[in-house]
C-alpha cells in the first residue's frame, strides 16, 4: 500500500467511524398520534372484528404496547397530561368546556422541552387547551400550528365551522399559525397531508409532529365511500363468546357504530400515508412514532367488554392503547402489562432525547425506558387518581384511584361511607363485575385514605385556584376572539341565547373596539351592555329589523385582571353572545 493509499484509507476509516457516532448522537425524530373518542374496542388488534385497521394492527405487531395504560375520561385533561406529565389540575385544565379548558402557560410542554435539543415543532388538529394567547400551541413551543378550536369542529367554540352543520369536517376554516385559512377535503385527509408536508420540509432535522385527529369525535361526519363500507354492518354482532361482557345496542348506537368504524377506517389509511412517507424519504429508522386514544368510546358499542364509556372512570372510560414504535430499539411485538399512563409519555421522550425533567415542579409521570428495558421497580405499588365532573371535580362523585390492581371507585357524594363505595380486584375481574367493598374493607379503607390525599392535594393547585387567564390587548394577538368555550359562568354554556356567561382576561390599557355576534340574529331597540371590572358602557341598538352583529366602539379601559360581561337587553331578555372579537386600536 502506497504512502497515499494509506492516507485516502485513513481518512475514510475517519469518515465512517464520525458518520457512525453523529447517527448515533441524532435524536430521533418523534411522532405523536392521538384519537378522540376512539375506544379500546375500535381496533382490529383489540378483537374488534368489524372494524378495518391494518395499519394500526401492523403499527401493534412492530411496537412495544402497553395493555394497561390508562388516561383521562374526557379530552382537555388527557390532553394536557400528555403535553406536561401531571394530572391535569395542577395544569389549570378543569373542564372541557365552562372556560375550564385553558392550560397555564407557565406549564412546559413536550414541544418547549424539546426545542431545547433544537427540534422543529408542528401540531396538526386537535389542541382544546387554550384558543388565545398565552395558551395557543405557538405559545406553548410549536413552530407551526394547523388546528381547529375548542374541543371540536362543528361545536360552539369553534366558531369558523359551526355554522357548516352537517359539513362541519369537510372543506373547513382552520387556523395555520394563528390565522384562519380555508382548506380544501375532509378534515382527517387535510390534517395528515399538513403533518407530512411538515415532515418533508425538516426530514434534514430532528422534528416532533403532533398529529391529534379530532375524529371519530362527534359530530359523525366522514366521506361517504368510507360510509358505504359499513352500512349494512349490524355492529352488535359476533361477540359474547369469548366471555366478555357487551352491553346491548339501540338502533341509533348501531347508526353511530357505522359511521365511527368509517372514520376510524379513514384515520387508519392516512397513518399508511404517514408512515409510507416516513419509508419513502428513508427517516422511518430513525423515528419514534407513539399512538394513542384520549378517553373511552362517547356511544355504546364494542369495548372489549370494559364497562363504561367517555366521561366515566370505569374501565372503559379510561383504558386505553398505547403502542410505541421504536425501530431498531426495542423488541417488536413486545407486551407490558405494569400501570402506566398518560402523564408518562412527556418523561419518556425527555429520556429518549437527554433532556432533564423540570426540577421546579411535581412532574407526576414516570419515564417507559426502564419497563421497555425489563426494569419494573419503579412502577411497584404506582398509583393512579382519576375523577370527571363539570367546571370542577366534586369529592367521591365520579372518582377513583387504583394500586396493584385494586380499583376503588366512588359514585356517590361527599358524606358517603364507605360501603357506598365500589372495590374491584381488576387482576382477576377486569371488567369490574364483582363489588369486593363488603368483604375488602380494609383494602377499601386504604384506598380511599389515599384517594383523599389525592384530592386535596390536586385541589389546592395553584393553577387550579387561579385560573388562566387570556390575556387582551397584547401585540402577540389583536384582535382577539372569545369563544363560547372559554366562556365561564352559568354551569353548561353552549348554544344558548340567554345565559349568563363571561370570560377571564388580563387586560392591556388602551382603547378597543367590540364586536358582538349571536347565536342567531337578535332584534333591535335593544340596549348592548359591556361590563370590564368596574366599568359599565352600553348602547342603544336603534335601527329596523334584525342584527347580526353589533359593535361598540372607541372604548377606553385601564390595565386589569376582570371579566368581561357583555350581554344584549331586549323584549325582557337577556342575551349572551355566541363569540366576541376586541380590536384594539
Amino acid at each position: 500500500m502506497t504512502p497515499y493509499t494509506r492516507l485516502v484509507s485513513i481518512f475514510l476509516t475517519f469518515l465512517i467511524l464520525h458518520t457512525n457516532v453523529f447517527s448515533q448522537n441524532t435524536p430521533p425524530n418523534i411522532i405523536l398520534v392521538i384519537t378522540d373518542d376512539q375506544g379500546y374496542g375500535d381496533f382490529g388488534f383489540t378483537g374488534n372484528p368489524h372494524i378495518s385497521t391494518p395499519t394500526l394492527d401492523q403499527l401493534a405487531q412492530e411496537s412495544v404496547e402497553f395493555t394497561n395504560f390508562y388516561v383521562s375520561p374526557v379530552c382537555a385533561p388527557t390532553r394536557s397530561s400528555l403535553m406536561t406529565g401531571r394530572y391535569s389540575l395542577r395544569t389549570g385544565i378543569r373542564d372541557t368546556y365552562n372556560g375550564g379548558a385553558m392550560m397555564s402557560t407557565e406549564e412546559i410542554t413536550i414541544a418547549e422541552l424539546l426545542k431545547k435539543k433544537h427540534y422543529v415543532t408542528g401540531i396538526f388538529g386537535k389542541w382544546h387547551l387554550g384558543d388565545n394567547f398565552p395558551m395557543r400551541p405557538s405559545d406553548q413551543g410549536f413552530d407551526e400550528s394547523l388546528i381547529h378550536l375548542s374541543g371540536g369542529m362543528g361545536q360552539v367554540g369553534d366558531f369558523t365551522t359551526y355554522y357548516q352543520g352537517n359539513r362541519s369536517y369537510f372543506d373547513p376554516v382552520l387556523w395555520h399559525n394563528n390565522q384562519q385559512q380555508s382548506y380544501q377535503g375532509y378534515c382527517s385527509d387535510i390534517f395528515t397531508e399538513e403533518a407530512i408536508k411538515f415532515i418533508e420540509n425538516n426530514k434534514d432535522q430532528p422534528f416532533f409532529t403532533y398529529l391529534s385527529f379530532n375524529a371519530p369525535h362527534t359530530p359523525l361526519q366522514v366521506p361517504d365511500e368510507y360510509y358505504q363500507k359499513y352500512k349494512d354492518l349490524d355492529p352488535s354482532e359476533g361477540f359474547g363468546e369469548d366471555g366478555k361482557p357487551f352491553y346491548p345496542m339501540s338502533e341509533s348506537q348501531k347508526e353511530d357504530a357505522r359511521k365511527v368504524y368509517a372514520m376510524v377506517e379513514n384515520i387508519d389509511d392516512n397513518l399508511n400515508k404517514l408512515f409510507s412517507k416516513l419509508e419513502e424519504l428513508e427517516i422511518d429508522d430513525r423515528t419514534i412514532i407513539i399512538f394513542l386514544t384520549d378517553n373511552g368510546p362517547q356511544q355504546q358499542r364494542y369495548v372489549s367488554g370494559l364497562r363504561g364509556l367517555k366521561g366515566n372512570v370505569f374501565q372503559g372510560g379510561v383504558r386505553a392503547p398505547l403502542l410505541i414504535h421504536y425501530p431498531e430499539k426495542y423488541q417488536r411485538s413486545k407486551k407490558i402489562d405494569q400501570l402506566t399512563a398518560h402523564l408518562d409519555i412527556l418523561p419518556t421522550i425527555a429520556e429518549v432525547v437527554g433532556i432533564d425533567l423540570p426540577n421546579d415542579r411535581k412532574i407526576d409521570g414516570k419515564s417507559l425506558i426502564p419497563l421497555m428495558n425489563g426494569d419494573a421497580s419503579n412502577f411497584q405499588n404506582r398509583s393512579f387518581f382519576s375523577y370527571w365532573n363539570r367546571k370542577y371535580p366534586e369529592r367521591y362523585n365520579n372518582i377513583s384511584i387504583q394500586n396493584s390492581g385494586w380499583k376503588l371507585v366512588g359514585k356517590t357524594d361527599y358524606q358517603a361511607p364507605l360501603e357506598d363505595f365500589e372495590l374491584y380486584n381488576l387482576t382477576e375481574d377486569p371488567y369490574e363485575q364483582t363489588n369486593l367493598i363488603s368483604t375488602k374493607t380494609s383494602k377499601g379503607r386504604e384506598l380511599k385514605i389515599e384517594m383523599d390525599e389525592f384530592y386535596e392535594e390536586l385541589i389546592q393547585e395553584k393553577h387550579l385556584v387561579n385560573q388562566p387567564l387570556i390575556q387582551v390587548g397584547f401585540e402577540e394577538e389583536n384582535p382577539v376572539f372569545l369563544n363560547r368555550n372559554d366562556a365561564a359562568g352559568q354551569r353548561g354554556i353552549w348554544a344558548q341565547e340567554e345565559i349568563y356567561g363571561y370570560w377571564n382576561v388580563l387586560l392591556a390599557s388602551g382603547t378597543y373596539d367590540f364586536t358582538f355576534k349571536f347565536v342567531k340574529d337578535v332584534p333591535s331597540q335593544g340596549t348592548m351592555y359591556l361590563e370590564t371590572g368596574p366599568i359599565v358602557n352600553q348602547t342603544k341598538i336603534e335601527s329596523e329589523g334584525e342584527v347580526e352583529f353589533i359593535e361598540m366602539k372607541d372604548i377606553q379601559l385601564p390595565e386589569m385582571k376582570t371579566q368581561i360581561i357583555p350581554f344584549y337587553q331586549v323584549n325582557g331578555k337577556q342575551i349572551f353572545p355566541f363569540w366576541v372579537e376586541i380590536h384594539k386600536k
